[in-house]
């Protein structure tokens, strides 16, 4: 189960990302309150009027970043798993942020360097992958066309706001979404908006955050000799007749694990025994990386915490210019995204997020008190508990995040080369 509310205290922690021990005890305090906040009646539910929702979703399903070492353990990846279902067609536009052109993206070139058995590349969205991304429109046509009439039935620029990674799996992830959310579409190409690989903050910028490359230089590597983790990896390696000298670890272990299980093509039998300890093991290893040290963690996702909490800033503002704020934000990312926001939020579940997952925040006020709610879902799934947003509250974590911020990445470097599409300290995660 995870806390379905962001409330005031909770959120302060988000700002100044503050240990992961003191998130997880202030949600045990959140969860043992929900009889009501201070005493109060639970919320009257039809007088609330949803304001926004922002949701943040991982990519379908793909084929791996990297293969395994040994041949006979690499399974087929056949291009027929590429064909486009027809349902899932929709015709889109790529721009900067600022609606200029597409920016280059270094890590597409990078990727079809690495041929797969089969005939495919590395990192390339399947048709399974696909007809995920469609459900989840689907299921958000549901809840917010259907449901409650909150979105016109087709796409409105003005109602939503569409941003992606600009990496081409992510995309094409994005379209689907689109098919499956707006099956009747606008007349031209919808606008997916993208940010250049120097400044992206939508995944951990590792390539030109000099400080969060520096706290976590060679702890990937560390990761693998920690005791637990080393003992469960030799037993893997040995039963998969993978030599000891080879680079591989449980994070590059559990990418492919997860995309041939996705595809079911999972045919290794160290792989099927090992499955839960397999992913254990890769969350360990991200968990060791970060050291649960509350400013990796505010470099690693800080930026994009800003970015939401600058949402709902303007959404609650009631000064806020007309056409400036949307009801939707779409948020295309990784599991190097969903991973941190999860902790962050504190409801971080110890379980790799998986391919089409998403993250929504819902936006609601009161009709009468004029009050702000706040509900978050995971995977679809909330809590049915709502917690006041006062703006004040609001505003202490903003300020707060801000400035911590602004202090922990203050060498952000703008040009300084391309980012590798594999960073050391993350290859085999989505980026």
């Amino acid at each position: 189960m995870i806390t379905s509310v962001l409330r005031g205290r909770l959120w302060v922690p988000v700002g100044v990302l503050t240990s992961l021990a003191y998130l997880v005890h202030q949600r045990r305090v959140a969860l043992a309150e929900q009889r009501g906040p201070h005493g109060q009646h639970p919320v009257d539910r039809s007088l609330l009027e949803l304001k926004m929702v922002q949701v943040v979703f991982r990519h379908g399903a793909r084929s791996p970043l990297k293969p395994l070492p040994q041949e006979e353990q690499q399974v087929e990846w056949n291009p027929r798993l590429l064909e486009v279902p027809p349902q899932t067609r929709l015709e889109y536009t790529v721009t900067d942020l600022t609606g200029g052109p597409k920016p280059h993206s270094p890590f597409d070139s990078q990727y079809r360097k690495t041929v797969l058995k089969g005939g495919m590349f590395a990192g390339q969205l399947t048709n399974v992958g696909m007809w995920q991304m469609f459900a989840l429109g689907e299921r958000l046509r549901k809840s917010y066309v259907e449901d409650v009439p909150f979105l016109s039935p087709t796409f409105n620029p003005q109602e939503v706001f569409v941003r992606s990674t600009n990496i081409y799996r992510n995309l094409e992830s994005t379209r689907c979404l689109l098919a499956g959310l707006f099956p009747h579409p606008k007349e031209g190409p919808i606008t997916i908006h993208t940010d250049d690989a120097s400044s992206e903050v939508l995944y951990p910028n590792f390539q030109n955050c000099c400080s969060l490359r520096e706290r976590t230089r060679g702890r990937r590597q560390a990761a693998s000799l920690q005791p637990g983790i080393s003992e469960d990896l030799k037993k893997v390696k040995e039963g998969m007749g993978i030599a000891s000298s080879d680079e591989v670890d449980f994070v590059l272990l559990f990418d492919n694990m997860a995309a041939e299980q996705a595809h079911g093509l999972l045919s290794c039998p160290t792989l099927k025994r090992f499955t839960q300890m397999i992913e254990q093991r890769a969350v360990d290893t991200v968990l060791y990386m970060q050291s649960e040290d509350r400013e990796c963690l505010q470099m690693v996702v800080g930026p994009f915490l800003h970015i939401l909490e600058s949402n709902l800033l303007r959404a609650v503002d009631p000064a806020s210019p007309t056409g400036k704020t949307r009801k939707l934000y779409l948020y295309s990312a990784h599991d190097v995204t969903v991973m941190p926001l999860l902790m962050a939020l504190g409801i971080f579940d110890h379980k790799w997020p998986p391919f089409a997952v998403d993250v929504t925040l819902e936006l609601y006020q009161h009709q009468q008190s004029k009050e702000w709610f706040v509900q978050l879902y995971y995977h679809g799934k909330g809590d049915s508990q709502l917690w006041p947003r006062d703006k004040a509250a609001l505003g202490i974590w903003w300020q707060a995040g801000t400035r911590t911020l602004s202090q922990a990445c203050s060498r952000l470097l703008v040009g300084t080369g391309p980012p590798s599409s594999s960073p050391e300290h993350l290859p085999g995660c989505d980026i």
